[in-house]
């Protein structure tokens, strides 16, 4: 099984990464549960949007600003986490 899973660089990077990611999704499980519905809002975008709408689109975006900052800057991620980070909290605000 080890050997199939050979073609992934799996560093303590990746793995804290897709742990994030669990992270956030069992964090708006236990948001949508003690608080039920999230109205959707009509945000900037104009279009209904819920919380959960949200997080996919700052997590759709977030690997937009990482990609565009390999592409340009380089190795170093710590200002694309930066950027990422104001981005999330910007779709949570305003979208």
């Amino acid at each position: 099984m080890l050997s199939k899973l050979s073609w992934m660089a799996w560093t303590w990077q990746t793995a804290i990464f897709f742990l994030a990611i669990v992270f956030l999704l069992v964090v708006m499980g236990v948001w949508e549960w003690r608080s039920p519905g999230g109205n959707p809002r009509r945000g900037i975008l104009r279009i209904d949007t819920t919380r959960g709408d949200r997080l996919f689109i700052s997590l759709l975006g977030t690997s937009y600003i990482f990609l565009g900052w390999l592409a340009l800057v380089g190795h170093s991620l710590w200002g694309a986490a930066v950027l990422a980070a104001a981005y999330a909290v910007a779709v949570f605000r305003w979208v």
